[in-house]
């Protein structure tokens, strides 16, 4: 019996990367699961994956930025399987520059995915939970919301940004048995780090699967626990004196 049997989750960007990897975490935890993220082929290939390990899944299509197919994802969850347990806001964009070369279009669209994508799935998902008694909700931040590098300003502040908002929803949701966590990951080898030759992509890095490891974790504690934020990194990796 795992730990998640009849729970369900919503993870988005669960097409690839972190979130495929939690998603296949709390599918090993007996969670159904809802999928989105634009990529519908790709989308698609980590549900049939799932699928072969015995898992049931429900993908969904959507731009998370966009309030009515957010609105969808969560309606065809509620119609499928009639209950939201833990939601975990995954889905992330990067872009960066010098601040004073910085396009407004490349900081508009990292708010728009890091930031607006998780409110607009919280505020849905806390509809569901309180309808049912609660539930829980992960957001993936990232160790630049606290050690930022140069060039990242629109991810780090976002990040940031994401902090906030996990406190006001553990805040407004424990009346209502609402839990919401952040997880910060330090470097992670996914897919787009994979044979760049970039020198960040020469620092230690975990698997998704490790740190995939501490989400299932936060979405397995007992009700009443909550893990508010948690900070997962590679042992070598430069954090404490990070500059």
């Amino acid at each position: 019996m795992g730990k998640l049997n009849g729970k369900v989750a919503v993870v988005t960007g669960g097409n690839r990367g972190i979130g495929k990897g939690i998603a296949r975490g709390l599918a090993t935890e007996g969670a159904a699961l809802t999928l989105t993220a634009r990529g519908a082929a790709q989308l698609e290939q980590a549900a049939a994956e799932l699928r072969a390990a015995g898992a049931d899944v429900l993908t969904v299509p959507a731009d998370v930025t966009d309030e009515g197919q957010v609105r969808e994802v969560f309606r065809r969850t509620w119609e499928r399987f009639g209950r939201l347990d833990v939601l975990v806001n995954n889905a992330g964009a990067f872009d960066g520059g010098p601040l004073d070369e910085l396009s407004v279009e490349a900081w508009d669209k990292v708010m728009a995915i890091n930031l607006r994508a998780p409110f607009l799935c919280t505020r849905e998902a806390m509809r569901l939970m309180k309808k049912q008694g609660g539930g829980r909700i992960i957001n993936i931040g990232s160790i630049s919301a606290q050690r930022v590098r140069p060039h990242s300003a629109p991810y780090s502040t976002s990040k940031h940004g994401l902090w906030g908002l996990t406190q006001v929803t553990a805040l407004e949701g424990r009346a209502f048995g609402i839990s919401c966590g952040c997880l910060h990951p330090g470097n992670v080898l996914i897919e787009r780090r994979q044979n760049t030759g970039r020198t960040v992509d020469q620092e230690p890095m975990m698997t998704v699967d490790e740190i995939a490891q501490a989400a299932v974790l936060m979405a397995t504690l007992p009700p009443h626990v909550n893990m508010l934020e948690a900070i997962v990194l590679p042992v070598e990796q430069l954090y404490v004196g990070r500059g």
